[in-house]
């Protein structure tokens, strides 16, 4: 007799996770590519495809990439909480991976529950811990069991995805283009998911100071389509 409840697997767990349509958001934000878009730097398909690069290999990478790759080997995840809120300097940036891991762990609370979970979310509840998005991420697909070597290439490819859909929009791109820009970020997501391996603590926070200018100065553009 078949039980009246499959088993899910984790990879289709991994899919709602990390699918553009989740509600956390992540629409509203740039993360500072509209501040090159208002400057005339970002203005093509290529144009954003280098600076998409840049976002991933010189910010993403040491940030999030690494927060969700020390959660993986039991780092205290109030601790990293800390040390990412500390280290993401743009105040917008800050308070949008706030919110949207707050919408994540929402959701995640419904859908995915877990032990490890709810005592994450009482730590941020608490105070005790800020609610990232790459940590309720990284706690999330942990707890289903998901392997760190497809969690974090799924994380890092889902933000580049929501980025470039901004994108698409804001630039504007069109759709085709933003699917060649989605193709050609394969190679890079691959190269961050590597470099990683090979970062260590000190390297926590070590984001190129020309994006995180660009975010800052969002704050104050005059005119804005997102948040970040």
């Amino acid at each position: 007799m078949l039980s009246t409840r499959t088993r899910v697997p984790y990879q289709l767990a991994l899919q709602q996770l990390t699918d553009s349509a989740l509600p956390t958001g992540a629409f509203a934000h740039s993360l500072g590519f509209e501040t090159y878009l208002e400057r005339g730097m970002v203005h093509d398909e290529a144009s954003f495809g280098a600076w998409l690069h840049a976002f991933l290999g010189q910010q993403l990478l040491y940030s999030d990439a690494l927060a969700i790759r020390f959660l993986y080997e039991d780092v205290d995840v109030a601790e990293l909480g800390a040390m990412l809120s500390g280290q993401l300097l743009a105040r917008e940036v800050r308070e949008a991976s706030v919110k949207m891991g707050g919408r994540l762990l929402e959701i995640g609370s419904e859908v995915f529950p877990s032990t490890a979970l709810d005592h994450y979310m009482e730590l941020v509840g608490q105070g005790l811990a800020a609610g990232h998005q790459p940590l309720a991420f990284a706690v999330i697909a942990r707890s289903l069991g998901v392997p760190f070597e497809e969690a974090l290439p799924a994380y890092l490819f889902a933000t580049v995805t929501s980025l470039t859909q901004n994108a698409v929009r804001a630039i504007p791109l069109g759709q085709n283009a933003g699917q060649r820009v989605l193709g050609h970020a394969h190679d890079a997501v691959a190269a961050a998911v590597e470099d990683v391996a090979q970062l260590c603590w000190d390297d926590f926070g070590a984001v190129s100071p020309g994006l995180e200018i660009s975010q800052m100065r969002h704050e104050r553009q005059r005119a804005r389509m997102f948040m970040s």
